[in-house]
């Protein structure tokens, strides 16, 4: 029995001393024990060696062992994300922070809605479900739920806007077997109040009421020219006077002026690569200009915004006017008519103008292509089906002219068949 205890307490020691040489061997050239992974060289180089999300061995390297360390804190993170990733066991919030994270150079309104779209997903328990376990079912029932708690359709389509691709994303790479967010959302009502082009007659008696207002005159000029070339508001608030062409009569468009929600100015490239034109100026499009400009009131020092000076449209302070200061003043001029008239005036906002602009432009017969690049845009489907909107009238006159036509050739025929 001594014996016995006599030996392990031997083996004991001899284990004991072989930890401590082990440890011994762990260390640095400065004496401090290294962590599972870490070596260091002869040359003093320290070496973290690990096995990635794809089981391959890899290795980091720094002189600094604190470096290192700071290397190796992110590397596990990456590695624990990674699997649970692979393995569909992320929450969607921790989905939509991984789609987010892989987008660049996104224009600020972009990143403003993703902000958005994140502040509201921390809001719902929703966001806590493990990607792999929602079904199309339960996407469904979360933008019901959305609808009931008072957000709007538009709201709710802006969160599916980027809820959507963030799970295809993990469809395309095979971590969910689908995509629960693929169907169309009309599970719920459209309240969204569309935007309709104003007709000829509303646009005359909305000019004619503008010109006769002793207050909103001054804003007849900033209309006509929206009405005229179909701009974006933030285009036409950003141009400068380089920007316009008075012996070619023509205006050019490769930027626009945008304000952040703190106030800051800044300028933006056009909404896309396309988005940069020459618009052709108008008779009266090319007097609203010269009579801005006769007005402006002369500055001791032009505004600079990133490099840009000499903007048309200056405020009272003489600051570049931005979007919703035009905004603002078709909205009070929309609501003070729509008190003094029998017959309102439908919603009016600046992109109405701009919608009006390509119905007249197609309506007057102008080809698709031609007006897909004054409208700016990059696929011409947009401007046919979205920016286009017929009148019943129209499509009434269209239709006469049809029937003229082919009635016409039907009695010419008749004529020659019985003489």
């Amino acid at each position: 029995m001594v014996r016995s205890l006599h030996v392990r307490h031997i083996r004991a020691l001899f284990i004991s001393e072989r930890r401590l040489n082990m440890s011994e061997k762990r260390r640095d050239n400065k004496g401090r024990i290294l962590r599972t992974g870490e070596s260091q060289r002869k040359n003093g180089m320290y070496e973290f060696r690990y096995t990635d999300a794809n089981k391959k061995r890899r290795s980091i390297y720094d002189m600094d062992l604190m470096k290192l360390r700071q290397k190796e804190d992110e590397i596990k993170l990456l590695r624990h994300e990674g699997i649970d990733y692979a393995g569909g066991e992320i929450t969607v919030i921790q989905l939509l922070e991984r789609y987010i994270s892989l987008k660049r150079g996104v224009r600020y309104n972009t990143t403003t809605g993703y902000k958005f779209v994140m502040s509201v997903m921390k809001k719902e328990p929703f966001g806590q479900r493990i990607i792999r376990d929602i079904k199309m079912s339960d996407a469904k029932l979360w933008f019901i739920k959305l609808y009931e708690d008072g957000y709007s359709y538009s709201t709710i389509a802006s969160i599916r806007g980027v809820v959507k691709p963030a799970f295809q994303m993990a469809y395309t790479e095979d971590i969910i077997r689908r995509n629960p967010f693929e169907f169309r959302l009309d599970i719920i009502p459209n309240n969204t109040q569309k935007r309709v082009a104003l007709s000829p007659k509303q646009q005359e008696q909305f000019l004619e009421f503008t010109k006769n207002d002793k207050h909103f005159c001054r804003y007849l000029d900033e209309i006509k020219i929206l009405l005229g070339t179909g701009m974006r508001i933030s285009e036409l608030c950003g141009l400068t006077i380089a920007d316009l062409d008075f012996d070619r009569r023509r205006i050019r468009v490769d930027h626009q002026l945008v304000r952040t929600q703190d106030g800051k100015r800044y300028i933006e490239k056009t909404k896309t690569e396309c988005g940069c034109r020459y618009i052709p100026m108008s008779d009266e499009v090319y007097e609203s200009f010269y009579n801005i400009l006769s007005n402006r009131k002369k500055q001791k020092k032009e505004v600079m915004i990133d490099g840009y000076a000499g903007f048309i449209l200056l405020d009272k302070n003489g600051n570049p006017k931005v979007a919703m200061h035009v905004q603002k003043v078709v909205q009070r001029l929309c609501e003070k008519y729509n008190e003094e008239n029998i017959i309102p005036l439908p919603r009016i906002t600046p992109h109405v103008f701009r919608h009006t602009f390509c119905t007249n432009m197609a309506n007057a017969g102008m080809d698709l292509k031609s007006l897909q690049y004054l409208m700016g845009h990059s696929d011409a489907s947009v401007t046919l089906n979205v920016y286009t909107h017929n009148s019943y009238e129209k499509a009434e006159e269209s239709m006469a002219q049809i029937v003229a036509f082919s009635g016409g050739q039907t009695k010419q025929e008749n004529l020659r068949r019985f003489g």
